[in-house]
């Protein structure tokens, strides 16, 4: 009984190790290239970003779903572009496949899922949420990045995060 126990006590350890080493190669295989990114992007839009989280006390933005009907969720990489902006990206629209953008500031670059649009504050052309805010600005402290460029990306099925 006891020689039963410790191989499948065995058994379970190589099949986590195994998983964890498919998790981390997929991981691996998904970040994208700048030579790629840039090679599918199209034409870049200047200006300043904010950070948004209609969870925030006293928020004056829109409830907890986004234009395209998915929960806004501050752990993700996404964004809400400038509402006359929405075509130029897709048109982003309730149920439809997501929209995704290449987001350049502060020598930094990272893919967003463009999964809503915003009544922004004038001067700004998106708002990232909280993850994608930390990215360019760990602490939070800026509260909003200016030069930031900003390209649609070509074809549905980018992975969002940082670009290396």
């Amino acid at each position: 009984m006891m020689l039963f126990r410790s191989s499948a006590a065995i058994c379970g350890a190589l099949v986590a190790l195994g998983v964890s080493v498919t998790v981390a190669r997929s991981e691996i295989d998904t970040v994208h290239s700048s030579a790629v990114v840039n090679e599918a992007s199209g034409d870049a839009i200047v200006g300043a970003a904010s950070m948004y989280n209609p969870f925030r006390p006293g928020c004056r933005e829109g409830g907890p779903n986004t234009a395209s009907g998915e929960r806004y969720d501050p752990s993700v990489w996404a964004a809400a572009i400038k509402t006359n902006l929405r075509q130029k990206f897709g048109g982003v629209q309730y149920g439809a496949r997501p929209k995704y953008a290449l987001v350049e500031a502060v020598g930094k670059k990272v893919i967003v899922k463009i999964n809503d649009v915003g009544p922004l504050v004038p001067g700004r052309i998106i708002d990232l949420n909280e993850r994608t805010m930390r990215y360019f600005d760990p602490t939070l402290q800026l509260g909003v990045i200016y030069r930031v460029s900003v390209k649609p990306l070509f074809g549905d099925y980018w992975v969002p995060g940082p670009v290396g």
